[in-house]
């Protein structure tokens, strides 16, 4: 490297030889008067990406009609390369192509003719480009390129902001990849280098005009059967899920305790850093997007994932690329972290997925975590309807020990986070949604949010009652945490009723509460359980009484847009007003007999216990609900997602590729490959060495 000569000597840096002909390719310099072994000898150079962006970026028009023949013939070389024998021409040309295509969506974003889109031969070149990479995909050789090759299919996929408006897509679409991404998934050794980048492909290819056209990654996502590709692709979600927990549990370990001289400071200080914290969470939270859709995805479509929930996640993975980033300049040491209790972590995909949510569920302001959580219920949504993951869920034999995170709120003080004993996912997951009703009760009340909780609750309570499955649980939280929010609808009334529809969610919660009036029977473990549910019922008679008086106020009203669930929500009170009526004329009778005003909790239940004697209405379709369905109710939710996770990606991939040919510009300089010219002569090189940078900032412009 020459050195550098002094400030205002007139002298200028040495030019790198291949920042040096990227210049003459961008001025339309005849390229034929470089000699026959050019291409042979340029392909050896190192790229340097940064440069050939700017030089691409900056042709205008006329620039552009100039260069035209040089850059086509570039990028006709470049896939030409791939064939090549030698290893460094090859990812050389791997590197340049992926400068080329994403300068391509770029250019065409400005409304500037585009790279490719002029090129006589561009769909034949494209589908010798997609042709050749998947060659590479599949190939065995160990030092097969494939890093490379799949950061330029992301680099296409993610090219645009609407998925659907990438017509690239579509030669990746024609060139079916999914035999290539299925053989990486398969293998440990592959999965654990590429896995997090092939999933994040599938996720994208499978919402490419997914109401359309017959998609074929739809297809075969569906139909996949292959017990080791579907493991593979739940352990690298489930390693995404788990390595977040973990690093949460870190975080708290962190803290300091409630007696040191910083919480005393913080109380002073109060909120005055929270909203820093809380950005950079939401933002860890939105780099899960990608693979919580992948998750959702596969659960959406094919049945055989399902078995792939409770499969033990036995081997070790290296962190993804989206879940190493730290607003630190240093990467955390994750190791460290196998000092503290194994059980903190998860064992399989259930476990991940229910310990995620109920870190999600804290965040109560980001709008980022709340579009996170509503993926997450429609995930659990997806598997409280599923049969299998049912009776996986509730089998007695399959237990674990998992930690639910609990949201620090005024009228409860936590001393530590909720650890359950070993006990049936379904348990696990009912106190998972309990917690949400109680800790979501707020102003800006997420109303869609608790539609889906709800909707959950009610299809396990379902499951229990179809098949008769007796769960050990604590029941009373349940009822006493859907009492709460229907008190709460009550109290903000006023509030809720101009922005959504309390009558309908109120009516899923009498409805529930209904079905363990008429079949607690079929599925309550003891005859306790029922007591506990007549004496709740009575405790709160209060809360039924105003929501009975609130229903039969809007009932009055001439013209009311929630008429229908308001006639329905009056007919569904009818039985848990009559057992509050039988009931309170029991017990005022017993103890005006026994001279008494103040009753135990046992007497009351005593007199519960003795006064079963009253009839009730059968009340038809409590065991119904209407089956999931994305369209017409989620599309424009999924639209939206996948616009996020195209651009995160987007972002992403184009940081990774820039650090990795800086990389590669390091190690070639430290071996004395790469030369420098200035003015056309041969000299040594200057290169510009940057530290790598541990995050990606979701927010920066592309």
């Amino acid at each position: 490297m020459a050195s550098r000569k002094r400030s205002g000597s007139g002298s200028k840096r040495p030019k790198e030889k291949v920042v040096h002909i990227y210049e003459l390719l961008c001025h339309g310099e005849d390229l034929k008067r470089q000699g026959t072994q050019f291409w042979e000898e340029f392909f050896l150079l190192q790229p340097n990406m940064e440069v050939l962006e700017s030089e691409l970026i900056k042709l205008n028009s006329e620039q552009y009609a100039i260069a035209k023949s040089n850059i086509v013939q570039l990028f006709t070389e470049c896939i030409s390369m791939l064939s090549s024998s030698n290893g460094k021409r090859m990812m050389n040309a791997l590197q340049t192509i992926c400068v080329f295509i994403h300068v391509l969506f770029r250019k065409q974003s400005r409304a500037v003719s585009g790279i490719l889109s002029t090129c006589d031969k561009s769909e034949e070149e494209m589908k010798s480009l997609l042709s050749r990479l998947n060659d590479m995909l599949c190939d065995d050789v160990v030092d097969s390129p494939k890093d490379p090759c799949l950061k330029i299919l992301l680099i296409i996929v993610s090219g645009m902001d609407n998925v659907n408006d990438n017509h690239l897509i579509e030669f990746i679409v024609g060139q079916s990849l999914f035999e290539a991404f299925k053989k990486i998934l398969s293998d440990s050794t592959l999965r654990n280098q590429h896995g997090h980048d092939v999933v994040t492909l599938l996720t994208i290819l499978v919402n490419y005009r997914k109401h359309e056209n017959s998609n074929p990654y739809i297809v075969e996502l569906s139909l996949l059967a292959d017990e080791l590709a579907l493991n593979g692709y739940g352990q690298v979600i489930s390693y995404v899920l788990t390595m977040f927990c973990k690093q949460h549990m870190l975080n708290l370990t962190e803290l300091p305790s409630s007696s040191s001289w910083f919480s005393s400071l913080s109380n002073i200080v109060g909120n005055m850093f929270i909203s820093e914290e809380l950005c950079c969470r939401s933002q860890q939270i939105r780099a899960n997007n990608a693979l919580l859709l992948a998750l959702y995805e596969a659960i959406h479509l094919n049945r055989n994932f399902i078995t792939t929930l409770a499969h033990t996640q036995a081997e070790s993975t290296p962190p993804s690329p989206c879940n190493t980033l730290s607003t630190s300049e240093t990467p955390p040491d994750l190791s460290s972290a196998a000092i503290l209790d194994a059980s903190h972590y998860s064992t399989n995909l259930f476990v991940a997925l229910f310990q995620y949510c109920s870190i999600v569920m804290q965040d109560h302001k980001s709008e980022l975590s709340a579009i996170n959580l509503k993926l997450c219920l429609l995930i659990l949504t997806c598997i409280a309807e599923d049969q299998y993951a049912n009776s996986m869920m509730h089998d007695i034999n399959l237990t674990f020990k998992v930690t639910l995170h609990r949201a620090h709120m005024r009228h409860r003080k936590l001393t530590s986070e909720k650890v359950c004993k070993p006990q049936p996912l379904a348990t696990t997951l009912l106190d998972l949604l309990v917690e949400f009703i109680v800790s979501h009760l707020l102003k800006k009340f997420p109303i869609e949010l608790y539609l889906l909780c709800i909707g959950i609750i009610h299809r396990i309570i379902v499951y229990q009652k179809r098949c008769r499955v007796r769960l050990v649980y604590h029941w009373k939280e349940l009822w006493t945490a859907m009492i709460s929010l229907l008190k709460f609808l009550i109290y903000q009334e006023q509030n809720l009723i101009k922005r959504c529809n309390i009558f309908q969610l109120a009516l899923q919660v009498i409805n529930i509460l209904n079905l363990f009036i008429t079949y607690g029977d079929t599925f309550l473990a003891t005859t306790n359980s029922y007591d506990e549910l007549y004496y709740e019922l009575n405790r709160e008679e209060k809360v039924f009484c105003e929501l009975h008086a609130l229903v039969l106020r809007y009932a009055s009203l001439q013209e009311c847009e929630y008429k229908e669930d308001i006639i329905r929500l009056l007919n569904a009170l009818s039985n848990i007003l009559a057992i509050i009526k039988h009931f309170q004329i029991k017990i005022k009778e017993w103890l005006a007999s026994q001279s008494l005003s103040t009753p135990t909790e046992q007497q009351i239940l005593e007199q519960i216990q003795k006064n079963y004697d009253l009839t009730l209405k059968l009340q038809d379709s409590l065991d119904h609900y209407e089956r999931y369905s994305e369209r017409p109710k989620h599309v424009l939710f999924f639209v939206n997602l996948v616009k996020e996770v195209m651009i995160d990606t987007r972002k992403t991939v184009h940081y990774f590729v820039k650090q990795a040919n800086k990389n590669n510009a390091f190690e070639s300089n430290l071996s004395g490959h790469e030369r420098s010219v200035s003015s056309g002569g041969l000299g040594a090189t200057t290169a510009s060495l940057t530290r790598t940078v541990t995050c990606v900032e979701i927010n920066s412009t592309s």
